[in-house]
């Protein structure tokens, strides 16, 4: 799993209550740049998105991210997301949040999310 948060406090809240829930948290990056480098490297499963970075817009990373192939993922804003044109089938949770409504978001991408083929399943 993918952590895009640019306050750190937050991000490291977020991977424990993550892997909490039993996820494994590969990397958390604050920046676009690094998130477009992270999924490249650690091809993750799954993305938990801060919508609003301070270099770079976590929206942005997840297009580019997904030009590739569909990566399930969940935005997280302080922001009204809603009211923006992002895609189909976005599942956008507003800050502060509870950790039943990540757990909710999480299995709603989850279990939405076209199957990927990897070379273990072979």
């Amino acid at each position: 799993m993918l952590v895009l948060e640019d306050e750190n406090i937050i991000a490291m809240l977020l991977a424990e209550v993550l892997k909490g829930m039993g996820h494994s948290v590969s990397e958390i990056v604050a920046s676009e740049a690094d998130a477009l480098a992270a999924a490249a490297r650690c091809r993750p499963d799954l993305m938990i998105v801060d919508a609003r970075l301070r270099h770079g817009s976590g929206v942005s990373a997840v297009k580019e991210i997904i030009r590739t192939g569909f990566v399930p993922h969940v935005f997280v804003s302080g922001d009204n997301l809603r009211s923006q044109a992002l895609w189909p089938g976005a599942v956008v949770i507003n800050k502060p949040y509870r950790d039943v409504e990540l757990a909710r978001a999480i299995q709603c991408v989850l279990s939405a999310a076209p199957l990927r083929t990897n070379a273990r399943n072979h």
